[in-house]
Formats: C-alpha cells, structure tokens, sequence
C-alpha cells in the first residue's frame, strides 16, 4: 500500500445512498477505471508494442502476434482471423465460431506455441489452454463499418466519418475471460506483477492489443493507412450480458474497494479548498468535450436514450454554475456536488467523474488499493446483541420487504447448464427455482432476523442451531468493516435490473457509449479515445471522447 494524504475533509458519501442500483447503474468511467488506469503505466514505463509476426493473407485471415513489456514482464497478443459465415455470425453467447479470437500470453511464444493457439483460440470453450495463456476473448466484426473502411480504403479514400462517429468500432468482443476458464492461468500467477496487480488489468491489456489489431487488419486489407483521428475514434465494441451481473454480489469486497476508492477520490477533490487556475482551466476545457460526449451518444432503446436527452438538457445548466466567482470561492467542487441533487442522478454521477480530472497527482495513486487480498471472514465470538444492532442500522432496506409477496421474490438466478453462466428467470412463469443461485442476500438476511428473535449468546452458539445461516451472516459482519460491500437493493424483486450491476462494473474497467438492448444486455465502447500504439505520451487526455479529439 502507498502512503496517502491525511483523510479529506469532506465525508465520504454515505453507502445508504451510493449503493442503491438506480445510482450504480448511472455510474461513469473515471480517471481511476482501470484502461486509464493502464494507459498511465503504460506511458511511465515508456512503454512499446512491437509485431513481430505478421502473417495475414490479402483476404484478411490467418494470424499476428503483438508484443509489449509492463512491469519487468514481456506480454504478447496472439490474434488469429478466420472466415466467419453470415450465417453463424451472432454476439449471443451461444455462438460457436467468430471472426477473430485471442490469446493474451505470458512472455513471446514460440513458432509451437503460436501454432497451438492458432488450432485452440478459434474454438474458445471448446478447446483447453494452457498455464502460460492469460486470457481468452473473441471478436465479431461490426460488418458494415469494418467492410466500408476497406472498401474506402482500397478506393484512395478516407472513410465516411459519420459512420465512424456513429458507430464507433470496427469489432465488439463477445466475451474477455480471464483467472483460470477453460485452463488459462489463474489470476494468481499473474497478481504480484507490477503493472497487472490491479483488477482485471489483463484483460484491459488484451482490449487495448486487440483494438490495435482491428486497425492494422483493415489497413493491411485496404492497402492504405487510416486517418489517425478517425483510427483514434475507433475503439473496441462489446456486448455483455448476464453473465457479468452476479460479480459485484460475489465478490463483495473487491466491490467495497472500486466503491471506496472512488468516493474517497471525490471527497479527496471535495476537500481542495481553492483551486489553481490550472486547475479551473482543466474543467473549463473538459466542459465542451462532455457536451460533444453527450451530442453522439446516440442509442435506440427509448428509455436509455430519453436519461442521455435528460443530460444534454441538464448539462448547460451544469457548466452555467461553473462561474469564476463560483470557482475561485472556498470549497468549489464540494459546492458543486453539493448542488448537483438538483439534477437526475445520472447527472449527479457524471458531475463525479468530471470533477475527478484536473486532480491525478492527488487521486491517481489511490488506483493501487483497487485489489484486496482479503475474503470475507466470520466472527464467532461476536454476541447476538451486537448482531442485532449491526441488522437494524446496516440492513433495515433488506428487513422491510415482505418477500412472500411476489413483487418481491418476482426473479430467480440461476446457472444455466448448456453454458454454466448466470442466468435470470420469472419465479412464477418459469421452471428452475429449486436450482436457484444464493444472490438472493436481502431475502437470506431477513430469514436470519426472524430466526435471531430471542435468541441469547454467541454466533458460535446460533449457528451450531441454525447452519442455513452461515453465509448471510458472514455477509452481516462483512457489511460492518466494509460499508460499501453489499448492493443495498432487493436483487429478486420484480424492480431489479441487472443492467444496472452491468454498467457499475463496466465503468470501472472504462467503458462509456453505453447501449442497453434489454435491462439484462448491452453494448459498450472501449479505449474509443485512447492512446494508440504509438501515442502513450498522450495516455492521460481522453476523458469522454469524442469525434475528431485530438
């Protein structure tokens, strides 16, 4: 751990509120998600990406390998390009056959090695890996765009730049699986490194290689080189699902670690009593790059694209507030947030990620407490009278439901056996409840309550009575140390939208342009904006991107 400044002035934002899907799923990517991140490593260690097999016919098949160094480590991306039918092409997770698959690899392999991932990294799933590959991922084409960039290409042309605006990327990964699936390295081997300790930085680090990639391969097909603004523009399209969802509840304090950095980020920012001028400019010259952010993110779902047309309305009323007197009082950005409950929460949320961006040298260093190295332990000595006490001030949101009602209970999870992924169905029109995964934790707590009336002792002594009770109880005591760990919402009410947990996580690895296609999947955009291969000088300048940034 790093020494860091004395504690901020200004309290950390309740859990009470913080915690609540409705604000987690109006989160923003920030100066500390993890691309960002990434890319600051990456520029301090002067780092370079090199290509040192290139083996891709006119056609655009076959297969390259890219390698960098991090950390005293080399890493290298083996990418392998493949015909795709049109009819076998889909991003569900069902699919069997891409356009493109990767392996992410422990050092630069050899010509056998090379040779292995090439037969296995096409079959994802279906083939097995080995200790030394690092995380496995795949990528459909974004057909129309990626066959335009050739095409116009190929023409002594530059492509359409609207259709580059608009749609953002020249392939959307379909998943980036990383820490011991289908026998790639556990997160173990890797998690002491420098430069890939945090979370999920292999898998950043994948993106990132893989995004590059896409732009080589339609430079190669078009014979021609991409204008660097629009190849800059150009990022990594995702689809996620449910299968992501269920993370943030298993794994509750790594949870309360994104959680705290970033709100300890902002009462840090909060705290700063007068701004520099440098300061104030910073702000000033993001102002107009959000309001571009805000003009292209365009999406068809109607109920997502009416909260992104409620922030373009509210968003000049924002930077209106922003005046020099404002500024230079004491005390400005809390000011600010404090003001900020006027607007929708979605705004709330991304006034913190835009306030987080002229202060690096104060809050960038608290990236490094993004990992825990800790579980959840059970205290047994703990008497029930404390117990109590810890329900009915932490949990009284998961004591009020009544969950034989069935607004309540209305959802199951569960693991689907074709795909051993999360899986969501309707307790009341679908089969499978029996086989129902335990993320029902509001539900288990207040079992746990009920069962705790009269009851005298210790919890060594309770559970002996009552062992069901184990796991929710482990949850209690866990909430007690680690306030923002638990999700403080009902997660199988008929109200719970999994994509809420989606785009909470997703904005920590650094994702934007979000796109919902229900409120169980959605598309995103990765490093749109970021640095290019040869650009990591510049890696700390693409907060909210848009078109033409440069």
């Amino acid at each position: 751990m790093k020494d860091f400044p004395a504690d901020p002035v200004v309290p950390l934002r309740a859990p009470d509120q913080v915690m609540r899907l409705e604000r987690m799923g109006a989160s923003f990517p920030t100066r500390l998600s993890f691309l960002r991140t990434l890319m600051r490593q990456l520029r301090d260690e002067g780092a370079r990406v090199t290509r040192p097999v290139w083996s891709i016919d006119a056609d655009g098949y076959g297969h390259a390998v890219y390698s960098v160094d991090l950390g005293g480590y080399t890493y290298s991306l083996v990418a392998v390009s493949t015909y795709l039918p049109p009819d076998q092409r889909t991003d569900r997770v069902i699919a069997t056959a891409w356009d493109t698959s990767y392996v992410l690899y422990d050092g630069v392999p050899s010509a056998d090695e090379v040779a292995r991932i090439c037969r296995a990294a096409p079959q994802q799933e279906a083939a097995r890996f080995e200790e030394r590959d690092l995380v496995l991922s795949r990528a459909n084409k974004s057909v129309r765009l990626f066959a335009h960039v050739v095409d116009a290409l190929r023409a002594g042309q530059q492509p359409d730049q609207t259709m580059i605006r608009d749609i953002g990327y020249l392939m959307r990964t379909t998943a980036v699986y990383g820490n011991g699936k289908f026998g790639i390295a556990d997160r173990a081997r890797i998690a002491d490194r420098p430069g890939l300790g945090g979370p999920f930085m292999a898998e950043m680090l994948t993106v990132w290689l893989i995004r590059g990639f896409t732009h080589d391969l339609v430079e190669h097909m078009g014979g021609a080189q991409l204008n660097v603004g629009l190849k800059r523009h150009l990022g990594i399209g995702n689809s996620t699902g449910l299968g992501m969802a269920p993370f943030l509840v298993s794994h509750p304090l790594l949870l309360d670690a994104w959680m705290q950095v970033r709100e300890t980020a902002l009462a840090r920012v909060r705290s700063v009593e007068f701004l520099s001028m440098e300061q104030i400019e910073h702000l000033y010259s993001l102002a107009p790059r959000v309001a571009q952010h805000l003009a292209e993110w365009q999406v068809p779902d109607p109920q997502a694209q009416a909260a992104i047309d409620v922030l373009r309305r509210e968003w000049p009323q924002v930077t209106a507030s922003l005046t020099p007197d404002a500024m230079t009082a004491a005390f400005p950005i809390d000011a600010l947030i404090k003001d900020s409950a006027r607007w929708s929460v979605e705004m709330q949320e991304l006034i913190v990620a835009f306030v987080l961006e002229p202060f690096g040298d104060l809050v960038d260093g608290l990236a490094d407490c993004m990992a825990t190295p800790f579980t959840p332990q059970l205290d047994p000595q703990m008497g029930l009278d404390q117990l109590r006490d810890i329900l009915k001030t932490r949990w009284d949101w998961a004591l009020t439901p009544d969950y034989t009602q069935r607004e309540n209970c209305a959802q199951f999870w569960y693991v689907s056996e074709e795909k051993l992924e999360p899986r969501l169905g309707n307790r009341f029109a679908e089969d499978g409840a029996d086989l129902e995964s335990p993320l029902d934790i509001a539900r288990q707590v207040k079992a746990l309550w009920a069962d705790l009336e009269g009851a005298t002792g210790d919890v060594a002594g309770f559970l002996r009575a009552h062992p069901q009770h184990r796991s929710a109880l482990r949850r209690v005591q866990t909430l007690e140390r680690h306030p923002y760990a638990e999700i403080r919402d009902n997660l199988i009410g008929a109200q719970c939208r999994p994509i809420d947990m989606l785009r909470c996580k997703l904005s920590f690895f650094g994702a934007a342009k979000f796109d919902p296609k229900s409120d169980r999947w959605t598309r995103i955009n990765l490093a749109q904006g970021a640095p290019l291969f040869d650009e990591l000088s510049r890696a700390d300048d693409w907060f909210l991107p848009h078109f033409g940034l440069v």
